[in-house]
């Protein structure tokens, strides 16, 4: 891969600073101590030393915040106590849990207000790489800082030197480098989103990691962003795709030259460390004038020889897709920058006539603006469902259905990679379907937070 190293990524950015479930039984381990997540204010230094730290809101004093790592099968308690000015919840991303777990306020539980404590109790099926988030004021919550990393490790350990969660953000601050406090924007609700002006790697604007040469990393790529879609590259490393939004792929994907990564979205890498002793390997974003750094890798002699291929990672369990005997629905996503929603239903409410771009809302899914009060489809447990998705606007969309993950059906009718995340660009028609395994009720919704609360979200039902 020819990349375009600038070494000028701080200049860069610094002129960014002055612009505005029911699962299969898996062995069950021994209750684990209970991890005390506490939501709170907290400063931290995202800009170099000589601009003021800036104030977010952090998981344990840090954004992103604690990383949590469990065994599959293990059990999560959460205890998270809520010092904010606002009520909250966290939402633990991908994570096929019990229905009353899921963190969304107004479906699964009610928000933490502030001063409360509410404690998440859940068994972890799947191993893979995951994330926790805010589900309360997400664009203004997961912006200021309430994110972090969970990581669900398999039985035995895979063959690799480090296990590195790389967590990919933006943040939008001014020239003091404080958060932009415009969570409402018209025009980011209307158009791609909020898009930051500093680029971050695990709450830094280019994060260091030492390696050696001949090192094996597993690289767990997390796009925790509002709204950007990253475009990564590597530079001095060589290797192999794992597993996408934490479920294995069956066979492990040479890395392309260039790997896409939409909000919410997650890949694990297997990567070789090929750059010699005293130089560095990057984790590169390409932009239009050329590849920016994220992450760094200082290298230095090693004694590793070139290793092998990786063999799969072992499978998370199982819930066959049936396309024959599936039953489908149409998701229409229409609306976006001028093109205003008249005459739409937004929450139920009679909105003839009303323009809706004056409360904010302008999205739809087939015709609704905002979550709907009855649910896109109701499926019996162990039903295959089809939803085919036309992005009718001229903007992309990261399509997230809680509690479940689904394939792609492809255009020659197989079926693509488990995801729990699909980005559609504008005018696409796609097609996913999944096995209704998980009884609850669900949030299907693009991940692009702006979006979401400006009325692109729904939901499916699950019954038992």
């Amino acid at each position: 891969m020819k990349a375009h190293l600038m070494r000028l990524s701080r200049r860069h950015a610094l002129q960014g600073l002055t612009a505005l479930a029911t699962l299969p039984a898996l062995p069950r381990m021994a209750r684990a101590t209970a991890h005390r997540l506490t939501l709170a204010p907290a400063s931290q230094q995202i800009a170099p030393p000589n601009y003021p730290a800036t104030d977010l809101w952090c998981v344990n004093g840090t954004m992103p915040g604690e990383t949590l790592r469990l065994k599959q099968g293990a059990q999560l308690v959460a205890e998270v106590e809520n010092r904010l000015s606002q009520p909250t919840s966290l939402h633990w991303h991908g994570i096929r849990i019990d229905n009353a777990m899921d963190g969304v306020p107004g479906v699964t539980q009610d928000p933490i207000q502030p001063g409360e404590t509410f404690t998440y109790d859940f068994v972890l099926p799947d191993a893979g790489s995951y994330w926790y988030h805010s589900h309360a004021q997400s664009v203004e919550q997961v912006e200021r800082g309430l994110q972090g990393v969970l990581i669900v490790e398999e039985p035995d350990a895979p063959d690799v030197d480090q296990d590195l969660p790389l967590v990919i953000d933006d943040l939008r601050v001014t020239a003091e480098a404080a958060v932009d406090t415009a969570f409402n924007a018209p025009h980011d609700l209307s158009h791609a989103g909020r898009m930051g002006n500093v680029l971050l790697c695990n709450g830094k604007m280019v994060a260091d990691h030492p390696v050696k040469t001949g090192d094996r990393l597993r690289l767990r790529l997390i796009n925790s962003a509002n709204a950007r879609i990253f475009t990564l590259g590597l530079q001095g490393l060589e290797g192999w795709v794992m597993a996408y939004d934490g479920m294995p792929l069956a066979t492990p994907m040479p890395l392309p030259d260039q790997l896409v990564l939409a909000p919410a979205q997650r890949i694990d890498l297997f990567v070789d460390v090929t750059a010699k002793a005293g130089e560095d390997a990057f984790l590169l974003q390409f932009e239009r004038d050329g590849g920016y750094e994220l992450a760094r890798f200082p290298v230095s002699s090693g004694t590793r020889t070139r290793r092998t291929a990786p063999t799969a990672l072992p499978p998370n369990p199982d819930f066959p897709i049936d396309l024959n005997a599936a039953r489908s629905v149409d998701l229409i996503t229409e609306g976006g920058a001028m093109a205003w929603l008249q005459n739409a239903n937004f929450k139920g409410e009679d909105l003839s006539g009303q323009d809706l771009a004056q409360l904010g809302q302008f999205w739809s899914f087939n015709g609704t603006a905002g979550r709907p009060i009855e649910p896109l489809i109701t499926a019996s447990r162990g039903e295959t469902i089809r939803i085919r998705m036309v992005n009718d606007t001229q903007f992309p969309h990261a399509m997230h259905l809680h509690g479940m993950h689904f394939s792609e059906v492809l255009p020659d009718g197989t079926l693509g990679p488990l995801r729990d995340t699909l980005l559609m660009l504008r005018g696409e028609t796609r097609e996913i379907a999944f096995q209704a395994h998980n009884p609850g009720d669900w949030l299907f919704h693009c991940h692009m937070l702006s979006h979401h609360a400006a009325g692109m979200g729904t939901w499916v039902r699950v019954t038992a």
